[in-house]
């Protein structure tokens, strides 16, 4: 029986690092056809599936139509601990991990912790479609 020579903890970390990175590379790149365009990191919707005095989350955003016609668009992360918010009501943007609430219309801060507004985004409409970037 022969020995194998035991791998040293750089070369067990560089490998795992390699290993990481290869994987990310892999699974972040869009999938054929795909409804947002990872060039420009917009994403489509149809408006008809926005409520009205409501929203939903749909992808890296919230879309919102605080009235009939108007949409609004923001980021979803929170601006407490910038993590992903949870759900849209006819009230608020809701992150329930801390309980801060983001307005319909335009992001602001309705209740804490949170201190700033959710980031703004921009809606295109064309048609029945929503296109946010």
């Amino acid at each position: 029986m022969t020995a194998h020579p035991v791998p040293s903890r750089r070369v067990v970390l560089n490998s795992a690092g390699l290993a990481a990175v290869t994987l990310c590379l892999g699974g972040c790149a869009a999938a054929p056809g795909s409804a947002s365009t990872a060039a420009s990191g917009a994403t489509t919707i149809k408006a008809s599936e926005v409520p009205v005095g409501s929203g939903k989350i749909v992808g890296q955003f919230v879309v919102t139509q605080p009235k009939a016609g108007t949409y609004e668009a923001f980021g979803y992360l929170c601006t407490h601990q910038n993590l992903p918010v949870q759900q849209v009501t006819d009230a608020a943007i809701v992150c329930g991990r801390h309980g801060s609430t983001y307005s319909l219309a335009d992001g602001s801060v309705l209740t804490g912790p949170a201190q700033k507004a959710l980031t703004k985004a921009t809606v295109k409409v064309e048609g029945d479609t929503l296109t946010i970037s």
